[in-house]
């Protein structure tokens, strides 16, 4: 991405998205009951709730009544069959792993079969997007995680820290291709969950080789273990990658949250927020994840840049646009074109 001398003032900034993670999936309900959702209609009214502070993507999991991550697509379906209603203009955006909270004391926390997982292309209404992970990697959540940080949570038990600290993100290339291709198939934008560099780089070769031919909108995952940590230098370089044409969120964990998404303000970047990055405010006070959007809309505002409504982040999100083939694809996202036969020297579109 290019910043010119006059890209950091506002007016010349697309307005704000913010996503709201307002379901918490590795939290057990009373780490925070106040703002983790278990009925139905507390997970559709935490929708409502975000939108109306300033929310248009929602990041979509939802919990059993015995509080544990829901593995059933039904009950997927459940619920966005409701906030289809109640929130018509958000983007809804699945979390592709669906849940990896872990079943009981001691189990192993993972993600769902690559089976089930291609089965949220059958999702019922279909969703705006399904977030996406690419490369097989480490995710321990717990190595930055401060003793702060799960300070009277269910995260200070050993034996559930220590699952969460072994999980892993199985995002092998033969499941990319095949679920980038079933998405698609159905009309589904995938977004892109990436922690470095080198996913980017492989997202960048799908789209050379035609495997994904769409609007490219991602997030950098900066939470360690395995990800990026959230360093100024490791932001600013996933940055400087990124083409022109992308949309690019930030997101990280814990108290780094709002540091980290005052400078993707500040950039002309985009926001996510909500329990399930982080349940704290300042040092040892719970914030809940409308009051971290509020936060957030507050800070655009003292800034001068305008948050975008559910409409704009549509059109800024190119929800439902795909193009015909790798070099259109090439070309709206601003990547130099691939190399034709022969041809020497650096390629540049005409």
């Amino acid at each position: 991405m290019h910043f010119h001398d006059d890209a950091l003032f506002p007016e010349n900034q697309e307005k704000l998205v913010i996503t709201a993670a307002p379901y918490g999936p590795e939290w057990e309900l009373d780490d925070f009951r106040e703002d983790l959702p278990l009925t139905m209609d507390e997970h559709i009214q935490q929708a409502v709730d975000c939108y109306e502070a300033g929310a248009t993507v929602l990041h979509i999991h939802v919990r059993e009544l015995d509080g544990k991550g829901s593995k059933r697509l039904s009950k997927f379906n459940e619920l966005l069959a409701g906030l289809r209603e109640a929130v018509p203009d958000m983007i809804l955006q699945v979390g592709g792993s669906i849940s990896f909270a872990p079943e009981g004391e001691g189990a192993e926390a993972k993600w769902l079969s690559d089976d089930t997982r291609h089965m949220l292309a059958e999702l019922d209404p279909a969703p705006d997007q399904v977030t996406i992970a690419i490369n097989t990697s480490q995710m321990n959540i717990m190595e930055l995680m401060t003793a702060d940080d799960i300070a009277g949570t269910s995260m200070e038990r050993p034996e559930l820290a220590a699952t969460y600290r072994e999980m892993t993100v199985p995002a092998g290339p033969e499941w990319v291709a095949e679920h980038l291709k079933r998405l698609q198939a159905k009309g589904i934008q995938p977004h892109f969950q990436l922690s470095s560099i080198p996913q980017l780089e492989t997202v960048e070769r799908l789209i050379r080789r035609g495997v994904y031919t769409g609007p490219l909108n991602l997030t950098w995952v900066g939470i360690g273990g395995g990800f990026d940590g959230p360093n100024p230098y490791n932001i600013m370089n996933f940055v400087q990658r990124v083409p022109d044409g992308a949309c690019l969120t930030l997101e990280t964990l814990m108290r780094s949250v709002l540091p980290v998404n005052a400078m993707a303000i500040a950039m002309g970047l985009h926001t996510r927020c909500g329990n399930e990055d982080t349940i704290w405010g300042r040092k040892g006070e719970k914030m809940t994840s409308v009051e971290q959007i509020r936060q957030l809309v507050r800070i655009a505002g003292e800034l001068g840049r305008k948050v975008a409504t559910g409409k704009e982040a549509r059109e800024i999100y190119r929800i439902g646009e795909t193009y015909r083939d790798a070099d259109e694809t090439l070309a709206k996202l601003g990547y130099a074109p691939n190399r034709r036969p022969g041809q020497v020297g650096f390629t540049h579109h005409g």
